[in-house]
């Protein structure tokens, strides 16, 4: 058994973090960046549709391939120096916001990639502030400033104005955006010229210059960098270490994921600045120590991933104590043993079995059927972390099985979508087992639902649409009060029993409420 001070040593070589932006911002891009980097793979995949190359190693979807953008989290796992890094990369587009806000609740620290010629778009500001109600540190990377772009003091006064964050640059571009020649470490005044490789396959050619060579070489590009550094000198938007740990100020980087520009000194960044795990609250808001026995909980359950291993993986973080393949721990929900036998660790859809792991590390548990998202394991005393509430769901359809002979894979379907979160399914006495009705934050989950049908479970089905666009919790009383009336339904949600009433506006719930007073309509707890 690991000692105490060996539990929290391991812990300390941690790096947990998620990638977080606005749909097209380059997450994926940067995630294999960051792996080709560590030299944990040998090309990147890194430009989606382009002739020849692959898709990048987090996007193992089929849809994810096809169109080129996250529909699903994934987890790489890689040593760089001394460290263990687990990169979470997540959804980008708004109706993935709940797969993730679940991976926000797994990470120490989010990398927010900014689109140099967008600033701070609609998606990115909703992350942050789930980042914000969670306190979780933030580093910005600025990307594409290979491309024509923003001023990037105009981009560090929007980070300050709009989110309140106090922007401290470490790196400094040195030529426009659109003329990028390379980054100015602000800690030693150092120039790193950049030269692209053939398709930006591998990692960036860099040169160290010194200021007098960097003059040389810029000319009125690198004097432009000088006035703008000494300018933030002025302002003292300097790395301040607590700052960034409270969540009140970010570290900012320039670079260019797709050539791999300015990515080394995003992991050096993250490697010496981003916070290792420490003590995660219970559900009574008690800290549980790093060296504490473990425990850890399930942010994620993801089935089919690797045709090579038709199964379903939960995906649980540690968040103390030392796990190791086999152990017999606790299911905190039903207090019964959970054996741990298959136990992996991820790289995209690629896994592999451990033995072993710490504070901060993302494991996977083969075909654990009996966890559920938010579930807690724990060895030794109970602990039980908080749950993880679903989003409110703002659109609803029904949805059936085109061949009735494929009946029974469409429910098992229908229940692994269920399971992972993928979509909410609520059933209705009057459509039965065969016509459940799917509900979502977004229509894309439906299409993702759809087409996982078809690929994975070779079932062909049909959408609905429903009118409805509000949900509100409610209980047997108002079910029966309800029953009959339009342009309003209560329907069960299957994960946890309750009862949604649904209804096509909320103009038309406030009316069927005034007419029938006492009505139970409780607003659906959010995430955040």
């Amino acid at each position: 058994m690991a000692t105490t001070t060996g539990v929290a040593a391991e812990a300390a070589r941690r790096r947990t973090f998620a990638v977080i932006s606005h749909p097209d911002a380059g997450k994926s891009t940067i995630t294999e960046a960051l792996a080709l980097h560590a030299q944990v793979i040998g090309e990147a995949g890194a430009v989606h549709g382009k002739a020849g190359r692959k898709g990048v190693v987090s996007d193992w979807m089929a849809m994810e391939q096809q169109r080129g953008i996250s529909i699903t989290s994934a987890v790489l796992q890689f040593a760089y120096r001394d460290l263990v890094v687990n990169l979470l990369d997540t959804p980008g587009h708004a109706d993935f916001s709940e797969d993730t806000y679940r991976v926000l609740t797994a990470v120490d620290c989010a990398v927010m990639l900014l689109d140099a010629a967008k600033g701070l778009e609609p998606q990115t500001l909703k992350l942050f502030e789930v980042c914000r109600a969670r306190r979780i540190p933030v580093i910005t990377f600025i990307n594409k400033w290979d491309r024509p772009g923003r001023e990037p003091l105009a981009l560090l006064d929007e980070i300050e104005q709009r989110i309140k964050l106090r922007p401290t640059p470490v790196t400094w571009p040195v030529g426009v955006a659109g003329e990028f020649h390379g980054v100015v470490d602000r800690r030693t005044g150092q120039m790193t010229a950049f030269r692209r490789t053939p398709g930006g396959a591998t990692a960036a050619i860099e040169e160290h210059l010194d200021p007098e060579q960097a003059a040389r070489r810029y000319g009125q590009d690198w004097h432009r960098t000088i006035e703008e550094l000494e300018l933030l000198a002025l302002t003292g938007a300097d790395h301040d270490q607590a700052a960034f740990a409270a969540a009140t100020s970010t570290p900012v980087l320039f670079g260019a994921a797709v050539a791999n520009f300015g990515v080394r000194q995003l992991l050096d960044v993250l490697a010496t600045h981003a916070p290792a795990p420490g003590p995660r609250p219970d559900v009574t808001g008690t800290p549980r120590p790093v060296d504490a026995p473990f425990a850890g909980f399930v942010f994620k359950i993801q089935a089919n991933m690797n045709k090579a291993h038709r199964d379903q993986l939960a995906f649980i973080r540690v968040c103390s104590g030392r796990f190791t393949r086999g152990m017999s721990v606790t299911h905190a929900g039903t207090g019964r043993p959970f054996a741990t036998k298959y136990a992996q660790q991820m790289f995209g859809a690629n896994r592999e079995t451990i033995d072993e792991a710490y504070p901060g590390d993302v494991i996977g548990l083969v075909n654990a059927t009996a966890l559920g998202i938010g579930d807690t394991l724990h060895d030794g005393p109970a602990v039980t972390f908080p749950p993880l509430p679903s989003f409110v769901p703002e659109h609803f359809a029904v949805l059936r099985a085109a061949d009735s002979s494929t009946f029974k894979r469409f429910r098992r379907g229908v229940e692994q979508l269920d399971a992972e979160g993928v979509v909410q399914v609520l059933r209705s006495d009057r459509r039965g087992e065969q016509a459940p009705v799917l509900a979502a934050v977004g229509p894309m989950q439906f299409e993702v639902a759809v087409a996982r049908l078809d690929v994975e479970f070779g079932v062909t089905t049909r959408l609905e649409h429903l009118p409805y666009q509000v949900a509100r919790r409610t209980d047997a009383d108002s079910e029966e009060r309800l029953r009959g009336v339009g342009d309003a339904e209560v329907l069960t949600r299957v994960r946890d029993g309750a009862l949604l009433a649904l209804f096509t506006s909320g103009w038309r719930m406030r009316s069927i409420g005034d007419s029938r007073p006492g009505l139970t309509l409780d607003e659906l707890p959010a995430a955040g």
